[in-house]
């Protein structure tokens, strides 16, 4: 005969706790709203300082700040960005080709550009360019020791302005290339050899693997190298040429309204940097969307997500009933 034992394990109490009544306590932080409390002070003391002090003289900035002379001014401002960011990223992108060519002339041409268009200050560049009729007085194109076969006087065709967009497409090259080269070599070199294995062309391997991939590095950077090159403009000043701060100083040097008219300067670069940093924004996101599964909401489709959710809150619940 035999005997067998039955161990059993004791069932574990039930757990009869109703999740519902427990009390979550929630992580205070007084120092923040101290803070928060501190900085919204000394906002609103500012603001109440631009509201009531005459200093600011508001009605001179109303008359000026849409005058035709300051939108005149202002838009060869745009211009001069424009010209010397087109051409400065065109010659940027020749001098990153250079640098990372295997022609070793090619490497110490476009390092030496580099090298000393980066040392010499960007008001030294355009002082030389708006004087350079006193140390050419002509040009030619031909045979190097040889005759010319193309010959044409300085001071006919280098106006003020075209030193100008000259002085800040060549300073902009010498930035966009080392731009342009960082965002090149970022990619993994993996993936050209791999397209390589699979015998894919050159240019499709640079148009579809390496520029995609290449301008989410670039594309910060070369955004506020030309954020920096519009308020650089107003270096072009020196040379007396009508730009925004130039058209600015005449204006308060015959009205004497110094402060009113530097903020009819500074309205104007915030709004038009604001536009550059939307602009830098929307292209920065186009060319995210292989980097992440689902992109995030941009500001204005949040806006329009928060106001649907709170429009449809309440639908479909009775009346008296809380969610």
């Amino acid at each position: 005969m035999s005997t067998s034992t039955d161990l059993r394990i004791p069932d574990a109490p039930a757990d009869h706790t109703d999740d519902e009544n427990l009390v979550v306590a929630r992580k205070r932080h007084p120092w923040r709203w101290v803070i928060s409390a501190a900085v919204l002070i000394v906002v609103a003391q500012f603001v109440h300082g631009l509201a009531t002090n005459p200093g600011w003289d508001w009605a001179t900035f109303a008359q000026y700040f849409t005058a035709s002379s300051v939108l005149s001014a202002l838009w060869m401002t745009i211009k001069l960005t424009l010209w010397g960011t087109v051409l400065g990223f065109a010659l940027g992108v020749l001098l990153a080709i250079g640098r990372l060519s295997n022609n070793p002339v090619l490497q110490v041409v476009s390092w030496t550009y580099i090298w000393a268009f980066r040392s010499i200050p960007l008001i030294v560049q355009l002082l030389f360019w708006f004087n350079i009729a006193y140390l050419y007085k002509t040009l030619s194109i031909g045979i190097p020791f040889g005759p010319a076969f193309f010959e044409f006087g300085v001071a006919g065709v280098i106006s003020g302005f075209t030193a100008a967009v000259i002085g800040l497409a060549l300073h902009q090259a010498a930035y966009s290339a080392e731009i342009i080269r960082a965002g090149i070599i970022s990619v993994d070199h993996g993936q050209i050899e791999a397209a390589n294995a699979l015998g894919i062309p050159r240019y499709r391997q640079f148009v579809k693997i390496v520029l995609p991939q290449s301008m989410r590095a670039i594309l910060p950077n070369a955004a506020n190298e030309v954020i920096s090159l519009f308020k650089g403009t107003s270096i072009v000043s020196t040379m007396a040429i009508a730009e925004l701060f130039y058209q600015v100083q005449v204006i308060f040097g015959r009205t004497g309204r110094v402060v009113p008219m530097l903020m009819v300067a500074t309205v104007w670069y915030i709004i038009l940097t604001t536009i550059l940093s939307i602009g830098q924004y929307y292209v920065e996101r186009h060319y995210a969307r292989g980097s992440a599964r689902a992109l995030p909401l941009t500001p204005w489709q949040r806006v329009v997500a928060k106001y649907r959710e709170i429009r449809d809150s309440g639908i479909g619940a009775p009346r008296g009933a809380t969610k």
